[in-house]
């Protein structure tokens, strides 16, 4: 294995870490600030990050195809995070983090009809697997009326889904720097969010030294920095590994919240995730032969 390899997957773990704290401090962010005023802070600073970015290296900053990007911020930025922060007024942050990252799950069943990739061998028993799991963690019995922020947050991971489609079919028909294109779908998500925010009714925000070092480390390192990593990885490791790597970080959001927040998962819970991460373990693993194929 090479140093550059190395170095990747180094980077990878830092990563996964990140974003499995963004999640408790995305949970501690209820008490101060509304869920989509939060989103909308989270993601302007971020894309403002990645803009300043891309300055430094000089790279043009014209917007290319303006309308599949602007679904994209839709998508990707407005619904995944507007979603999953409002699932997280009702919700538990482990359990928030493992139904929105689902969307491996999503992906693969909304490219069967709209990019004609057919579900074949394992992911048969990454569909079972993962139908489980949800129908666990969705157990009435155990909701306790927090039912709707479940729906939430698989929403999220559904919106995340349908966002990686659209991306798909515009690296298809369109060259497009990927750094220009999570820059300004981020910041056209944030105008939306920003728009969400002043139209519902939201909690009053409180400003303090607590709401503002949350919004930093969510903005800027969970995810302007964390963007950048996650290019980087791309760009160093085959996808399949990176997405094995990936499956780190609801796992991390369990096991801090539980740490942190007290949220101890119950039984059903726990097996759920169980399901959920063998289901998302195998859609990596055939990925990760695909891309060695």
């Amino acid at each position: 294995m090479t140093i550059a390899t190395w170095r990747a997957l180094v980077v990878l773990a830092v990563l996964s870490t990140v974003w499995g704290y963004n999640w408790v401090l995305m949970k501690e962010a209820t008490h101060y600030v509304g869920p989509f005023a939060f989103a909308a802070l989270r993601v302007v600073f971020g894309a403002l990050f990645l803009f300043a970015v891309m300055l430094w290296r000089r790279q043009s900053l014209r917007l290319v195809a303006p309308g599949p990007t602007l679904l994209l911020g839709l998508l990707q930025t407005a619904a995944f995070h507007g979603l999953s922060q409002w699932a997280l007024v009702g919700s538990e942050a482990g359990r928030t983090a493992v139904l929105a990252y689902t969307m491996p799950f999503w992906l693969l069943l909304l490219a069967w009809p709209l990019l004609r990739e057919r579900i074949r061998g394992w992911q048969w028993l990454a569909v079972i697997l993962a139908a489980a799991g949800l129908l666990c963690i969705l157990d009435p019995s155990t909701l306790q009326g927090t039912m709707t922020s479940e729906l939430l947050a698989i929403g999220s991971g559904l919106a995340w889904a349908a966002s990686a489609i659209v991306a798909k079919k515009l690296r298809n028909t369109v060259q497009v720097d990927l750094l220009s294109l999570t820059a300004w779908q981020m910041l056209l998500g944030a105008i939306i969010l920003a728009v969400v925010a002043l139209v519902v009714p939201e909690k009053p925000m409180v400003v303090g030294m607590p709401l503002i070092l949350i919004v930093v480390y969510v903005a800027i390192a969970g995810t302007g920095l964390a963007w950048l990593m996650w290019l980087y990885v791309l760009d160093a490791l085959p996808a399949g590994v990176a997405g094995m790597g990936s499956l780190a970080v609801p796992a991390i959001g369990v096991l801090l919240a539980w740490i942190l927040l007290g949220e101890m998962p119950r039984t059903t819970e726990l097996l759920g995730m169980l399901l959920i991460g063998a289901a998302l373990a195998i859609l990596a693993v055939a990925g990760m032969r695909r891309s060695a194929g």
